[in-house]
C-alpha cells in the first residue's frame, strides 16, 4: 500500500479526521516517545472508550471501580500520550478519577489543539468538574476561537453545556457572552449546509431527475433551522456527580 495512503488511514482511524492550523498550534502536546503495546490497549483501552460517560448504562462504573486500585500516573500519562481518540480519552477520564491535578495542562492543550475527534466532550467535562481558574479558563479559551469557526464541527455545543452549568453553580453569567456568536455560528452553518444541498441536487438531478434532486431540496430546506438552543444541565450534573463519586472512591 502507498505510504501515504496508509498513514491517511492511520490518522483517520486515530481521530484525526480533520486537520487543521489554529491559533493553538505552536502549544506542546504531551506524546509518548514509543507505541503502546497491544496488552496495555487490551487492558486499559478497549474495556472503556466506548462506555464511559454513559447516560442510561452506567454498569461501566463498577469497572473503573474496580481496575481503580491499579491506575498510576504512569498510566495516565500513557495513554494521554497516545495519539488517538480512544486512548486520550480513557486517560483523561481516569486522571480526573484519581484526581491527578498536575495532568491538567495536558488535557487542556489536547482540549485546545482539537488533534482527534470524539474526545473533547470528555474534556469539557473534566474541565468543568475541576471547576478552577486554570479549568474554566481553557474552556472560554476553546469557545473564544472555535465558537467563530462554523466550518469546524468539533465541541462547541457540549462546551456551551459546560459553560451553563457553570454559571448556575458560580452564580456567573458568562454564556452570555458567547450566545451571540453560538447564533451566528448556525446561521453561517445552515448556510454551508444549503449551499452543499444545492450542489447536491445538481448531481442528482443530472442522475436520477429533477423530481428526485427537488424532493432531495425539499427535505434539506425544510429541516429544523433554528438558531437558538435553550442548552439543559441535566446531562453534564449527572456526569459531573458521577466523576465526584468515584474520585472519592478511587482517589489517593
Amino acid at each position: 500500500m502507498d505510504k501515504d495512503l496508509q498513514k491517511q488511514i492511520e490518522l483517520h482511524s486515530a481521530g484525526a479526521i480533520v486537520r487543521h492550523q489554529s491559533t493553538f498550534e505552536k502549544l506542546i502536546s504531551h506524546k509518548n516517545k514509543s507505541e503502546l503495546s497491544s496488552d496495555f490497549v487490551e487492558k486499559w483501552v478497549n474495556p472503556f472508550y466506548m462506555s464511559i460517560g454513559h447516560y442510561s448504562d452506567e454498569s461501566w462504573i463498577e469497572n473503573v471501580i474496580n481496575i481503580s486500585n491499579e491506575i498510576t500516573e504512569e498510566i495516565t500519562l500513557n495513554l494521554l500520550g497516545d495519539f488517538n481518540w480512544r486512548t486520550r480519552l480513557v486517560g483523561a477520564y481516569f486522571s480526573a478519577v484519581k484526581n491527578y491535578q498536575n495532568q491538567i495542562d495536558i488535557i487542556g492543550t489536547h482540549f485546545l489543539k482539537s488533534e482527534v475527534c470524539c474526545v473533547g466532550h470528555i474534556y469539557s467535562l473534566i474541565l468543568a468538574f475541576y471547576n478552577s481558574e486554570k479549568t474554566n479558563e481553557y474552556l472560554h479559551s476553546y469557545l473564544k476561537y472555535y465558537v467563530k469557526k462554523p466550518e469546524l464541527y468539533f465541541d462547541q455545543e457540549a462546551v456551551l453545556e459546560s459553560i451553563v452549568y457553570l454559571d448556575k453553580i458560580n452564580g456567573t453569567n458568562f454564556y452570555s457572552e458567547y450566545s451571540q456568536s453560538w447564533e451566528d455560528l448556525n446561521i453561517r452553518r445552515n448556510k454551508i449546509k444549503i449551499d452543499g444541498a444545492f450542489e447536491i441536487s445538481k448531481f442528482i438531478e443530472k442522475e436520477q431527475g429533477k423530481n428526485e434532486a427537488d424532493k432531495y431540496l425539499n427535505v434539506i430546506l425544510s429541516s429544523n433551522n433554528s438558531y437558538k438552543k435553550q442548552f439543559k444541565t441535566d446531562f453534564i450534573e449527572k456526569q459531573i456527580e458521577i466523576l465526584k463519586d468515584l474520585q472519592s472512591l478511587c482517589s489517593n
